[in-house]
């Protein structure tokens, strides 16, 4: 019996360090391709290269702003990659929207590979080329779809916004987790775990929470929980037949 009940340790154990070694590759799923925006209907929008301090080289898509509308800098899922929003990137320049998009590390012809450290610092850096060609703090909304809010939230905390948009939001990357494996302890398991309600509560700027109230991979719980905790002045949007990545 001492042996079985050692040997199932053991094992628990070596679960338990593959899926810390491994937890990224389910977090992240990038496509590689490196889109031109002419090639997805997106005259107009330019291709920027960001070099990072350790040596990454950064695919991102910017266009301004027309009138007195902001820019969106903007922090996708995680799947597919700038090229992949092209029509949402279409719809917000209809609305006279600046958007700038980044892809993170390995997306969209992006070196390096991800981590939320790396992520965060990537957008502190596209922040920052924003204000160097002249934006102000009052023109720039931070916002993160998905694992996206994660990022924009975090920024948030380290460079003046205007607003935070977060859509199909999450209190944390551990919680998402918990809703299938429940049975591992993914909060010691997982690095990156984008803690959004922890960070949530030190964010003092204008807030919008939006959500679907059919998501089946973040369930709307989650986004109420995060709206309760933030500060004001907030909103919370929930769209009665938004899924996910519909809204």
């Amino acid at each position: 019996m001492l042996n079985l009940i050692l040997a199932l340790i053991g094992i628990a154990a070596l679960i338990c360090v593959v899926s810390r070694l491994l937890h990224r590759y389910f977090i992240y799923l990038p496509d590689r391709t490196r889109y031109v925006p002419e090639a997805v209907g997106l005259a107009g929008v330019e291709e920027v290269t960001l070099e990072t301090e350790d040596g990454v080289r950064l695919i991102a898509w910017y266009s301004p702003a027309r009138g007195n509308r902001p820019t969106l800098l903007y922090f996708t899922g995680v799947g597919g990659c700038v090229g992949t929003r092209a029509e949402k990137i279409r719809r917000l320049r209809s609305m006279g929207f600046g958007v700038f998009m980044l892809n993170y590390r390995r997306y969209g012809g992006s070196g390096g590979r991800p981590s939320e450290v790396k992520n965060v610092s990537d957008a502190a850096l596209a922040y920052d080329w924003l204000w160097k060609r002249g934006l102000k703090p009052s023109e720039i909304v931070a916002y993160g779809e998905s694992i996206g809010s994660g990022v924009a939230t975090q920024l948030a905390r380290l460079r003046p916004v205007k607003a935070l948009v977060m859509e199909a939001t999450f209190t944390s990357i551990v919680d998402v987790g918990r809703q299938v494996w429940w049975c591992l302890p993914l909060n010691l398991i997982m690095v990156d775990q984008y803690r959004n309600l922890e960070h949530i509560k030190n964010v003092k700027v204008p807030l919008l929470i939006m959500h679907g109230a059919r998501d089946r991979m973040i369930t709307v719980t989650q986004a109420r929980h995060l709206y309760a905790e933030a500060n004001e002045p907030k909103k919370l949007e929930i769209l009665p037949r938004g899924d996910h990545s519909d809204l």
